[in-house]
């Protein structure tokens, strides 16, 4: 059965460094689509993120890249399986150099955090309590 896949490309000053940055953080590099100017990181089966160096980043539009530390210019939102696995991608993200915003999202059947990685992009990691959905 086909499923559906996300290729989120992010434009990076450095595809080594945001490569080391999540792999920290618990994710794999696919190799075979990786090069000194590129790293596919896997989220999941159906998650990639593609992070470009902005030279080859530029390869693929003719708009001007977002300053990611001036601008906002997407907002990537993970799911967690719980509010303890949320807390530990922040942190893997903080020790890996990333930043934690301060706003944390409690409403009881949800809870969220959020970080910027080495390149100022947001993102988002957020459990919602399975019962709260389904109801």
């Amino acid at each position: 059965m086909y499923q559906q896949m996300i290729f989120v490309n992010l434009a990076v000053n450095d595809a080594a460094a945001s490569k080391k940055f999540f792999t920290e953080l618990g994710f794999s590099i696919n190799p075979q689509f990786s090069s000194d100017d590129t790293t596919c990181v896997v989220i999941s089966e159906t998650i990639i993120a593609m992070l470009l160096e902005k030279k080859r980043y530029s390869d693929f539009t003719k708009k001007e890249i977002a300053d990611s530390a001036k601008t906002s210019e997407v907002l990537l939102c993970l799911s967690a399986e719980s509010r303890e696995k949320v807390d530990e991608l922040i942190n893997k993200a903080v020790a890996a150099g990333g930043t934690a915003n301060d706003d944390v999202q409690d409403q009881g059947f949800m809870y969220g955090r959020s970080f910027e990685d080495l390149d100022s992009h947001s993102w988002e990691v957020v459990w919602m309590d399975p019962a709260a959905v389904q109801g």
